[in-house]
């Protein structure tokens, strides 16, 4: 996020939510939301393509059709620029690529757009104005955003926006990702991405490289690595022998299960580090019982880009052990077995860490925008928001203020690309996947918890009552949907929260997992598949259970 949740909450005149579920998904920012709309009178506007819960306090909700965020996007800056309610100074002063950008946003009128959205064309212009009228506004997107074939064309059309009406820099503004896993901010910052090391450092970089070179004392390669869905299909082709799993179950979470089950089953060797036996457990060769948050000591960096201090609460079970504890054994085996000889006289080439202090320390002293977060300064209790440039530097809970980080917000225009699978005859339905209030992901803690269980115990489709009737199929009644790549049963939830020829399923449930029908068509940048669109049918299904292990 460019801005703190505080900031949003307190300062924004009008908040743009699109593609997030954030009630549900991030319940603390929804309540604060409703709170800045109720208490303050800030405008809410939410684009997604069901009805969620958040819609309900909106001034404005653009039911749009999945896929087709770029188009909306266009469409409100036509309606901007077509007015004048731009903002020149800030377009002049501090951006490059606005002449790119006014032709290609110049085709999307509000008609057009509308024919694409299925957003009313009226509605669209409303949304513009209320944007214009009530500044600073602030964006929030999350998964519905980066979740296609186009995500990062999503994201730079989110700046476009935010850039034109002069939203960035300033409280109340910004463009502000609602990330979908905790600490998974924390975790890109460290470098658990294919192409840099932490702080966003470039393998490709020949001057980052070997900085850490020296510090770690061996010798790193230039090449950008693979993402979670490329591995996979590098494991089917046995490019990939070896899986090594932290915290991840695949076998709920990634595109087309069943092409992932094959991919586990031909890897030759899998570890897996864990809290508990998920699914992919089953295909593990090795498995390292891992500790929990609770369970030990050190940091997450949560979605404002704020450094929070963990402290352990209580004893890991059994054998279970922190992760890093785990990692560094690992390593010192395999340094043993011979497999590199780090120089000894590296800084940081002994692997000894006694406390999370000592990887911090590490951190600090490699990693430009964690320089100054400390343990000290971590226990004195202050609130930190990467970068931190120094042991006196302050933070920045506001980015790009005065200057982007790049010297100029550049404008990237896009034109409207549709998604990589669209219903057909034979598959005439439209599936958008995501999560509900009371479950988590693969559901492996949430499952385990009785209260959550008895609020949601089983999957759920939401159907239209159009397609509903067109399937012969009752609120209720045990559903198959199929798509080119699988089959599940669940069980049908007949509402108007999605519009017809739109059906929602989530991936809680491993046995009617959303993702043994998802594409695993991935965005040719980012590598993120498209998890929000697929083309699937639907018919009524048999009662028996053994329907519902119809994907097993």
């Amino acid at each position: 996020m460019t801005n703190s949740i505080r900031d949003i909450a307190e300062e924004a005149r009008c908040i743009f939510i699109i593609g997030s579920n954030t009630t549900e998904q991030h319940p603390v920012i929804g309540a604060k939301i409703r709170r800045a709309k109720r208490h303050r009178g800030a405008k809410l506007i939410v684009a997604d393509p069901r009805r969620i819960d958040i819609a309900d306090y909106a001034d404005l909700h653009l039911q749009h059709k999945p896929g087709t965020d770029i188009a909306l996007l266009n469409g409100l800056m036509h309606v901007i620029l077509r007015e004048g309610w731009q903002d020149d100074e800030f377009i002049r002063e501090r951006t490059e690529g606005f002449e790119e950008l006014k032709p290609v946003v110049a085709k999307y009128t509000p008609e057009v757009v509308s024919e694409i959205t299925g957003v009313p064309a009226e509605d669209i212009e409303l949304a513009a104005r209320m944007m214009a009228e009530n500044r600073p506004g602030a964006l929030l997107y999350a998964m519905g955003i980066t979740q296609h074939t186009v995500g990062v064309p999503n994201v730079m059309s989110c700046a476009n926006l935010q850039m034109l009406l002069g939203n960035m820099g300033v409280p109340g503004g910004g463009v502000n990702p609602l990330r979908g896993q905790n600490n998974v901010q924390g975790a890109c910052d460290m470098g658990g991405l294919p192409n840099v090391y932490p702080g966003y450092q470039k393998v490709t970089d020949r001057a980052a490289r070997e900085k850490f070179e020296q510090a770690w004392g061996v010798s790193l390669s230039d090449q950008v690595g693979l993402t979670v869905t490329e591995m996979l299909d590098a494991a089917e082709r046995g490019d990939v022998r070896c899986l090594y799993i932290i915290g991840e179950n695949p076998m709920t979470s990634d595109p087309d299960l069943n092409h992932v089950r094959y991919s586990l089953q031909n890897t030759e060797f899998i570890v897996l580090q864990e809290l508990f036996f998920s699914e992919t457990a089953q295909f593990a060769d090795v498995i390292f019982p891992a500790a929990s948050f609770a369970e030990k000591d050190g940091t997450v960096t949560n979605t404002e880009r704020r450094i929070q201090r963990v402290r352990k609460a209580v004893d890991p079970p059994g054998e279970a052990m922190p992760d890093h504890w785990i990692i560094v054994q690992l390593a010192k085996r395999m340094l043993a077995l011979g497999a590199t000889t780090p120089d000894p006289d590296a800084p940081f080439a002994d692997w000894e860490y006694q406390s999370w202090r000592d990887i911090l320390e590490e951190i600090n002293a490699l990693t430009p925008i964690y320089a100054g977060v400390t343990a000290q300064r971590l226990d004195a209790g202050e609130a930190l928001h990467w970068p931190v440039f120094g042991p006196d530097h302050p933070g920045a809970p506001i980015l790009h203020v005065g200057k982007f980080t790049r010297g100029k917000g550049r404008f990237v225009a896009s034109d409207h690309t549709s998604p990589a699978e669209l219903p057909d005859e034979d598959y005439p339905l439209m599936l958008t996947t995501g999560r509900v209030l009371y479950h988590w992901h693969g559901g492996e803690m949430t499952h385990r918890a009785q209260g959550l269980e008895a609020m949601y115990p089983e999957a759920l489709v939401e159907i239209h009552p159009k397609d509903a009737r067109k399937a012969g199929v009752a609120d209720g009644d045990l559903i198959k949907v199929a798509s080119r790549r699988g089959e599940i049963v669940a069980k049908a939830q007949v509402t108007d929260r999605v519009e017809p020829g739109l059906i929602f399923g989530t991936f809680h449930f491993a046995e009617s997992a959303a993702n043994f029908l998802t594409n695993p068509a991935l965005d040719p940048q980012a590598k993120i598949p498209e998890y929000k669109v697929c083309a699937v049918r639907v018919e009524k299904a048999g009662s028996s259970l053994d329907e519902r292990a119809i994907s097993e």
